[in-house]
């Protein structure tokens, strides 16, 4: 078998605090990449309430990249997400970035999410770029400083950020992808960093089966990151929640997560 493709530890999560008074592909969408379905064949779907927990509070709570502002509360939509796509480059990535919009909304029970014409009308921009204009594109977006700051750190091949108000309610969020290095990278990348748009913001090596781990690559919605983000956009977790309000809540949650993401994934009863 031959060798799956790689990507390199190019790829973060930028939080940046700005106070606002107010932001599996559709199936017979888009034939799967191969090395996503080799994956996805692959893919652990059962765990242990310990796991999601340990991973959701690793991932939810924190920073990968962090400019400025608390950290330790919870951060989410709470309003429904409309996605904008600035397509500057070739191939013409649209109607995938669509079709893992769908998907996305598939699989979260909660998450009121939806593509958009106009730019207007979205409170998530995903900017499509060719690989060569990431630096350039990042300095547009965060200034010359910032930008220097972030290529020398991570040397992002595309990246996510937020801005969120004062209650930690994430009001916009911008994404950067390349998409000319290739499908299965355009994949990993447009499903990690649109979900971290979404407020699962850091990164944790020590979490081999999740996407929110560099040296993990998915291409699709996997099942353990399918839990974390039904938790998060479950309606009990609120926007500005700590841990130990979130711990108190999990025991109430997690049954009907599990519930869901069985049904909606087709997965065995436990």
């Amino acid at each position: 078998m031959p060798a799956l493709p790689t990507r390199p530890r190019r790829f973060f999560a930028l939080l940046l605090l700005t106070v606002f008074a107010t932001a599996v592909f559709a199936p017979g969408a888009i034939a799967e990449h191969p090395d996503v379905a080799k994956r996805r064949a692959a893919e652990r779907t059962t765990f242990t309430d310990d796991e999601i927990t340990d991973g959701f509070f690793r991932i939810v709570f924190g920073a990968e990249f962090h400019v400025s502002g608390r950290v330790d509360r919870i951060r989410k939509y709470e309003m429904p997400i409309r996605v904008y796509a600035d397509s500057r480059a070739k191939p013409d990535r649209r109607k995938q970035l669509a079709s893992v919009v769908d998907d996305i909304r598939s699989k979260v029970r909660n998450l009121d999410i939806a593509m958009v014409d106009n730019r207007k009308d979205a409170n998530v921009t995903v900017t499509l770029i060719r690989d060569r204009d990431i630096e350039k594109t990042i300095r547009q977006f965060y200034g010359r400083e910032q930008a220097a700051r972030i290529v020398k750190s991570l040397e992002p091949q595309c990246l996510s950020g937020f801005r969120k108000d004062d209650l930690y309610r994430i009001q916009h969020s911008d994404v950067i992808i390349a998409v000319d290095a290739g499908e299965f990278i355009f994949l990993d990348c447009v499903y990690e960093e649109l979900l971290q748009a979404l407020g699962p913001i850091n990164d944790d090596d020590a979490l081999p089966f999740t996407m929110f781990n560099d040296d993990v690559q998915m291409g699709f919605f996997d099942i353990y990151d399918q839990y974390l983000l039904n938790i998060l956009y479950d309606p009990r977790i609120r926007a500005g929640m700590t841990k130990e309000q979130v711990k108190e809540l999990l025991p109430q949650i997690l049954p009907d997560v599990r519930a869901w993401i069985t049904k909606v994934n087709g997965l065995k009863e436990p």
